[in-house]
């Protein structure tokens, strides 16, 4: 088996050891660093001893044996014995089949974390990214993702969480927590708030890994259904949104036979079962938005009547900046840039909207749609100022410049 292979098995197992272990021992602190230590045990040694029988009973063996010598803390010489130890050959016990993936979930985005914090936890517990990949997917130091998960922990620790489901009162709440978690890894992966390129791919396969494993312990949940569906419709794009110079292709402008046609027939289908079987919510509403997009051949066929009368109502049920600005952009599509631009100026007054790059973005758009090249070259330079995505300053100082006054 190859080392990315081993790679994608061991990211399987990391929920299926950590929760055997605190179920056992308790202190999920100690044990999810029990279960890093033997992943990277078996990062280094099944590529070239081989996968064991029962790998997954392999690793529940020897982290315990790390759980329990980290909990007596015992000397350094003893530490570096239990690490060589690790590395041989371990006796399997039996592993349970209880799945622990959902409480993990839960106990990753309690509510006395901070979004950063549960996103950072989610990977390394849920997902088994190690410190530095984590670091690596959000471009900071590796020091100050370790520091928010030791945070992250002690919080736990100090909170008394149980590992169990929280009662029914607290359940919806948990799981919108854990929904916004992996909606927040997604977007951070296809448009990334910084940095020279525009997409991190690990994060939004990560992140789609992770909401199937939630799909298949909440079946029933539409809005699970709802947020996979759209992470599949949303990334099927990825392939046509940039140039192989990374700039970055607008939706109208793209290629759409580069589009995944698996992932649209996936996300479509799903999206469509699930509206007709659960309450409508938020993700759904926005998978439904995709979709329509997704089921245009060409972006002069897209349905923008009913794409503003999804927002419209997704407005209404989970007001946001964002679900303002595309509501904004939809009106202009059916009702005209004047009328776009109108609400606009209006939208503005929200603080959080404030000076974000997205709408002058907007407004430059609406300003050329308009026949107003001069004011909107000059909310494209201004878009371009704000924003720190690289791709996306580049591509909005190409639209700047296609609108400069020619000689």
């Amino acid at each position: 088996m190859s080392t990315g292979q081993v790679e994608d098995l061991l990211r399987q197992l990391a929920p299926q050891v950590l929760g055997p272990l605190v179920r056992k021992y308790g202190g999920f602190d100690t044990c999810e660093d029990a279960v890093q230590e033997a992943l990277l045990a078996a990062a280094l040694q099944w590529p070239t001893e081989g996968v064991p029988a029962n790998p997954k009973g392999w690793l529940i063996t020897v982290a315990s044996r790390r759980r329990t010598e980290l909990w007596r803390n015992e000397s350094a010489r003893r530490r570096r014995e239990t690490a060589d130890a690790a590395l041989a050959p371990a006796e399997v016990e039996p592993t349970p089949d209880v799945d622990d993936t959902l409480n993990l979930f839960l106990m990753c985005c309690h509510a006395s974390l901070t979004s950063v914090s549960q996103v950072a936890l989610t990977l390394r517990a849920v997902g088994g990214l190690s410190t530095a990949e984590i670091a690596r997917a959000f471009l900071v130091p590796e020091a100050t993702v370790a520091q928010r998960i030791s945070r992250a922990k002690q919080r736990i620790r100090a909170s008394g969480a149980e590992f169990r489901m929280p009662p029914e009162a607290e359940r919806a709440a948990r799981i919108q927590a854990v929904l916004e978690v992996l909606y927040l890894i997604f977007n951070e992966g296809y448009t990334a708030s910084s940095g020279s390129t525009l997409h991190r791919v690990e994060l939004t396969t990560e992140a789609i890994r992770l909401t199937r494993q939630l799909r298949e312990q909440l079946p029933a949940d539409g809005e699970v259904a709802g947020l996979l569906a759209l992470m599949l419709l949303t990334d099927a794009r990825r392939p046509a949104r940039t140039r192989p110079d990374g700039a970055l292709v607008p939706l109208a402008e793209q290629d759409r036979r580069k589009w995944d046609a698996r992932a649209i027939a996936e996300g479509v289908s799903l999206i469509t079962d699930t509206l007709g079987s659960a309450p409508i919510g938020p993700y759904q509403l926005q998978a439904a938005i995709a979709a329509v997009h997704a089921e245009a051949a060409r972006a002069d066929d897209t349905d923008w009547p009913q794409i503003l009368a999804l927002y419209r109502l997704l407005s209404s049920l989970a007001p946001g900046p964002m679900v303002t600005l595309n509501r904004i952009v939809a009106v202009a599509m059916v009702d005209g840039p004047r009328t776009g631009l109108h609400q606009l100026a209006a939208a503005e007054a929200d603080p959080a909207l404030a000076g974000h790059h997205r709408v002058d973005a907007v407004r430059a758009h609406l300003l050329e749609l308009a026949g107003d090249p001069e004011a909107a070259r000059a909310c494209y330079q201004l878009a371009a100022r704000r924003t720190l995505n690289i791709p996306e300053q580049r591509y909005l100082e190409a639209r700047a410049e296609q609108l400069a006054p020619r000689d």
